[in-house]
């Protein structure tokens, strides 16, 4: 009996295998929901080179069009870590369609928006409906597949991450010259639908239980949106506004800062909180959500500092803008493959090292930056930036999760996505404040130069003089003002040099902070190794 009974007791071992079964519906299944991912994350940045459009046909003052931005960021952020809850109540699936649904839905009104106000009330609700759609791509990656092919969805994912928001801009400024800005939003229908259909055919990858609808933290979930919405409005309009100069700003700093602390309090005491926060005990997932924050300042940093030297400086379109950062995307799509195998193969705290050290060094290259760079000078920077960041991305996807017990991956991910976004937007605000503070501060001293005589002033007697052979009426005005426009644009010049210079640092650092994670076990069973 003892013999008859080991086929029996050894049959469970080989349940884990079965999995190989459904690699057609979990491929499909998961890049349905990829494909939602990328549309999700796409439209954050679409808008961006047709702002001047979408004023004129929502009549909308200036300070509002950047609220159709910020409006989408600032609700999303609540719903990503909300997510993994979600998830685990109803399902990834069916928060997954109920998520996409809505943000088709809030699309087409959005497209259809007559004034500002219901465009800025419909991006606000595009953005969290649809915030559940980036997170729980993560958490699928690392609960469905094996842990043999977990890097090559890490690959995919990261090429998402990073391709979504530097292709944003360009495809946004071809639809709106070629159809207009309303298909923006329109595009994301056809695309959507494509989406639902899949996920609703291949996507079902777990249940959700519901009992954890019993007793759930309503307490906690205010306090999060209100410590998450204020901080990112904080750091989404500070540097428009001069940062604690408003009182706005200020209480709200201080609002967020509260929250902020009730609300960790709240997810560490509660018997069912909404974010499991007991992640960060484990020290890899706590460095990489570190690393995580610095490479989201290195993606989004990089693609919002390129086009604004371009347009302020170069004064190049929206479809230049775009010819030039072809770079980037490029060198992050033909990375992706090599970036997944060195880290399969080995310690991933190598490559993400090599990766922060590649961004660093690619941002530094243009600390030199001048008024004549264009697509040639910024190709090596781009690439090397591009390189980096992919590598660097996906070494830090594979040490912050890898070490996570599997019920915590779900909650996890969305905290992980969090920080991404976090990171971007603390990023954007240095870089936005440094180049305004510093443009000021090198354009007083060149000031200062020009009314202690010397080249200056010789170039502005020279200036003067042939406005006055030209016939201009007030040929010293004339000059002063040419001479005051030159300046002007070498300090804004000189003030990117040192963002650039900025990012480079924070790079470097994250590399050397990378080397505390702890040592990853990466290496698959032998049979899967050598299929």
């Amino acid at each position: 009996m003892t013999d008859a009974a080991l086929p029996a007791s050894e049959a469970p071992k080989t349940a884990p295998a079965k999995p190989e079964v459904d690699w057609g519906k979990l491929f499909l299944g998961f890049g349905a929901m990829v494909i939602g991912q990328f549309m999700a994350i796409l439209d954050i940045q679409i808008v961006a080179a047709s702002l001047p459009q979408i004023q004129a046909g929502v009549g909308a003052s200036t300070d509002q069009i950047s609220w159709i931005q910020t409006a989408y960021l600032i609700p999303e952020v609540v719903m990503i870590p909300l997510s993994g809850y979600l998830s685990r109540l109803w399902g990834t699936q069916r928060l997954y369609l109920i998520s996409c649904t809505g943000f088709i839905v809030m699309s087409v009104l959005t497209g259809l928006s007559s004034s500002i106000d219901m465009m800025i009330l419909t991006r606000a609700l595009q953005g969290f409906i649809g915030g559940a759609m980036i997170p729980t791509v993560f958490a699928v990656a690392f609960t469905a597949f094996p842990p043999e092919r977990r890097v090559t969805a890490s690959v995919i994912m990261g090429l998402i991450v990073t391709l979504a928001p530097t292709v944003g801009p360009t495809l946004g400024g071809h639809l709106t010259e070629a159809l207009s800005w309303r298909w923006l939003f329109f595009i994301n229908v056809p695309t959507g639908l494509i989406v639902l259909f899949g996920v609703a055919r291949w996507g079902e990858f777990d249940k959700g239980d519901p009992s954890l609808a019993k007793g759930f933290d309503w307490f906690g979930l205010a306090v999060m949106a209100i410590f998450l919405m204020s901080m990112q409005y904080v750091l989404e309009e500070g540097a428009k506004d001069d940062w604690f100069d408003d009182t706005g700003i200020l209480w709200l700093t201080v609002v967020a800062v509260l929250g902020g602390t009730l609300f960790i309090w709240r997810q560490l005491t509660y018997r069912n909180p909404i974010v499991e926060l007991r992640a960060f005990a484990n020290r890899n997932f706590t460095v990489g959500v570190a690393m995580t924050a610095v490479s989201g300042a290195s993606l989004f940093g990089g693609t919002f500092l390129l086009p604004q030297f371009l347009g302020r400086v170069r004064h190049y379109s929206a479809s230049e803008v775009g010819t030039t950062m072809v770079v980037s995307g490029l060198s992050m799509f033909l990375t992706g493959p090599i970036a997944g195998r060195l880290v399969r193969k080995t310690d991933p705290r190598v490559p993400m090292f090599i990766g922060f050290v590649l961004a660093g060094w690619g941002m530094y290259m243009a600390h030199g930056v001048t008024k004549d760079w264009g697509f040639w000078e910024f190709a090596g920077v781009q690439a090397c930036r591009g390189v980096g960041v992919m590598i660097a991305m996906i070494a830090t996807q594979q040490i912050t999760m890898s070490t996570l017990p599997p019920h915590m991956v779900k909650n996890a991910s969305g905290l992980v996505n969090l920080s991404r976004n976090t990171g971007g937007a603390i990023g954007l605000a240095l870089l936005a404040t440094s180049i305004t503070q510093q443009t000021a501060l090198y354009y007083d001293d060149m000031t200062s130069k020009v009314t202690q005589g010397g080249a200056t002033a010789n170039m502005m007697a020279g200036l003067t003089e042939r406005m006055m052979q030209l016939g201009v009426a007030d040929p010293g005005g004339a000059a002063r003002k040419a001479i005051g426009g030159m300046m002007q644009q070498q300090a804004t010049v000189m003030a990117f040099g040192d963002s650039f210079t900025l990012l480079a640092i924070g790079c470097f650092v994250a590399a050397g902070v990378s080397l505390l994670a702890a040592p990853v076990k990466n290496a698959p069973p032998p049979p899967s190794d050598a299929h």
